[in-house]
């Protein structure tokens, strides 16, 4: 169990630290035009930062959606269980 809080956190670490390198994936043509447009001020670069980091943000928001009901429904039954248990006059009403 701790070998593995410790490759879990080690991991989170190397990809929040991995953040800040410049990705590789763009074509040369897409990052010059919008190097170039950044520097005379222009906004085409930020435009595409949000959008990208709109389309980064829906599947994690649908996962942690998804998650939320799918544990909280466990929950639940783990508090009726629970409250059986010990209030078991009470949970009869």
């Amino acid at each position: 169990m701790r070998l593995k809080k410790i490759i879990s956190y080690s991991l989170l670490l190397f990809f929040v630290l991995s953040e800040n390198v410049k990705g590789f994936a763009q074509c040369a043509m897409c990052r010059t035009s919008l190097e170039s447009d950044l520097n005379n001020g222009g906004s085409i670069a930020n435009g595409l930062n949000t959008g990208i980091l709109y389309l980064m943000a829906i599947p994690y928001l649908v996962l942690m959606t998804g998650g939320y009901f799918f544990f909280r429904k466990q929950i639940d039954a783990k508090v009726k269980m629970w409250w059986e248990k010990y209030f078991p006059a009470k949970a009869a009403k």
